[in-house]
């Protein structure tokens, strides 16, 4: 962290945006026009037009720019973070190999820091001011320790949903070093640093994830799941759960791509919400994405970005991928019918309520953040950019946030009050250091596995295509017979 970074304002000091079109995502989404945000202290005092400043306060002059709570990421394995784009042109089975199988296994605990440290950061500078790390690389106690210390070291909100891939979470779950961390690093009520269980349902008979599940209960905390995805998992985990009794208003499904009409339903009924990843469901293969069947069965649903190690790492992505995925099954499945979709169900209003209140919801965290209200902790979002083409004019704002803002329009941070990013640039945080350890990272898996196995990782081969033949090509015109010749 650099203590001279004359940016910073004094902890304490008010923070007042001043005159932005305001986006309170509360219950009626209301939209205030040339309205001020007052911070005081970790909450938000006053939500208004031509708020009187407390004295020494900072202001930030948010005209021509949208004001907004911060974005809530519910499924992020920020581990992998280090390993920026290596996968970019994996399928979900060659990630699986490799991490699961193969090359996730030499990741140290000060690997699994690195990867957090930057991935946090990268968080709050795209205005992701919650994230969830899935965190399925803990092979050891000191490992999650690793992850707890690197989200600690970065001013953003987090939860570390506990996972290990490398072993069942029967085992994991129940064993000493697991309950010796929850007894060390899990603080109750701490609503910087949340905690879930983090681990998959394979649909076994015997339902061997019965006993993680039972440790969850009696730590009386949520339980995060990739469910719904192909070849991987399906409806019989969620029947399993559900005759389990382990289905309840705070469990997350992530993907949730591949289920029957009956899943759906069970996860309707008990409350709980999915954890949408567009990018990745739409690009690795764990089904399409399943926001027209959510919007169907009135599951609530969150936005996630899964993995740098493929994709992108912010919520302007999973807001305008998911629009198009959604829009363009609803084209699809009409087309199918020789019918014409004339209105689009899936509004850019409601992806901006999934990254911010759907996100709050499926935490537990909405009478907390997730909207700018009077009284909630200070989350808020400055989007504004004077310098780009593409922020004005704003006419439909939810629109604007969707399709046509990025990272880079993110002006200005505060999480829990405290400003961590001005005027595009982040706040006291040291990218040098982080940029060492994740070098650290890369050179030690490199070294590891070698250089041509490091290439071939990042180099699947290309399967081979077979090109049809065409009896509309033709190669001459032959005037003497006014024939094409063959």
């Amino acid at each position: 962290m650099s203590s001279s970074d004359e940016r910073e304002p004094v902890a304490g000091r008010p923070v007042l945006f001043r005159n932005g079109l305001v986006l309170t995502m509360d219950d009626a989404h209301t939209v205030l026009p040339g309205a001020d945000v007052l911070v005081v202290g970790e909450r938000i005092a006053e939500v208004g037009v031509g708020l009187a400043a407390p004295d020494g306060a900072l202001e930030i002059d948010a005209s021509g720019g949208i004001i907004m709570p911060g974005m809530i990421d519910t499924h992020r394995h920020m581990w992998q973070t280090a390993m920026r784009g290596y996968g970019a042109d994996w399928t979900l089975t060659q990630y699986f190999v490799w991490y699961y199988l193969e090359s996730g296994k030499l990741f140290r605990p000060e690997d699994v820091y690195a990867g957090n440290l930057l991935a946090a950061i990268e968080s709050i500078d795209a205005g992701v001011t919650t994230t969830v790390d899935w965190s399925h690389g803990l092979q050891t106690p000191q490992h999650a320790d690793a992850a707890v210390d690197a989200l600690e070291a970065v001013p953003g909100r987090f939860v570390l949903a506990y996972g290990n891939i490398q072993q069942g979470p029967w085992e994991w779950a129940t064993s000493p070093g697991f309950r010796d961390f929850v007894e060390r690093r899990v603080h109750r009520g701490d609503d910087m640093l949340g905690f879930q269980l983090a681990f998959d349902v394979t649909g076994d008979p015997a339902f061997p994830e019965k006993a993680a599940f039972e440790v969850a209960r009696e730590l009386d905390v949520p339980v995060t799941t990739h469910a719904g995805v192909w070849g991987a998992t399906n409806d019989d985990g969620i029947r399993l759960m559900h005759e389990g009794g382990f289905m309840t208003p705070s469990t997350v499904y992530v993907h949730a791509a591949t289920l029957t009409p009956d899943s759906y339903h069970r996860i309707a009924a008990t409350g709980g919400s999915v954890s949408v990843s567009t990018e990745s469901e739409q690009s690795a293969g764990q089904g399409y994405p399943p926001t027209w069947q959510l919007r169907h069965h009135d599951i609530p649903v969150s936005l996630s970005m899964d993995t740098s190690v493929w994709w992108s790492g912010d919520l302007f992505s999973a807001m305008r991928t998911t629009l198009g995925a959604d829009r363009s099954r609803e084209h699809l499945e009409a087309h199918g019918r020789q019918e014409t979709i004339t209105h689009c169900h899936l509004r850019a209003e409601q992806v901006v309520e999934w990254a911010t209140r759907g996100g709050s919801r499926a935490l537990g965290l909405d009478a907390s953040v997730g909207s700018l209200e009077a009284g909630k902790k200070a989350d808020v979002v400055l989007i504004k950019n004077d310098h780009s083409p593409a922020m004005f004019p704003i006419l439909n704002p939810y629109g604007h946030v969707a399709f046509q803002a990025q990272r880079g329009d993110v002006h200005s941070v505060v999480i829990n009050g405290r400003l961590v990013k001005r005027e595009h640039r982040l706040v006291g945080i040291d990218l040098a250091k982080a940029r060492d350890g994740v070098q650290a990272t890369i050179e030690h898996l490199m070294s590891s596995m070698g250089a041509d196995a490091w290439t071939k990782g990042m180099n699947p081969d290309i399967p081979a295509t077979k090109v049809l033949d065409n009896p509309y090509t033709y190669t001459a015109w032959d005037a003497g017979t006014a024939q094409w010749k063959h």
